[in-house]
């Protein structure tokens, strides 16, 4: 039996391809979720969630979990966004323009 490539399983006699969409998803959102939990620590060890003010001067009537909670969000999908990018550009020609 041959050694199976990169990206494939090798399963008795034959190969087959693993899923590789679902597997470069995972490789950007869980990146993506530790940036995101590193980010929250970060800001949040600077800046008090009950000081927080919309733009134009009113305070966030917003409890600190729903803020801290948000915030986690709001970063997780900045990071996805950002790594998702990352992976796109860094696909070959081939793969990028293959007709499915």
């Amino acid at each position: 039996m041959e050694k199976p490539f990169a990206g494939q399983e090798a399963t008795h006699d034959y190969v087959v391809e693993a899923p590789l969409g679902r597997q470069r998803v995972m490789w950007v959102i869980w990146p993506a979720f530790l940036v995101a939990a590193v980010l929250e620590m970060v800001v949040f060890a600077l800046v008090d969630p009950q000081d927080l003010h919309w733009f134009g001067g009113a305070a966030l009537d917003w409890s600190r979990e729903a803020i801290y909670t948000a915030a986690f969000f709001f970063f997780w999908v900045m990071a996805a966004i950002s790594g998702g990018i990352t992976t796109l550009l860094s696909l070959p020609p081939s793969e990028v323009n293959r007709r499915t």
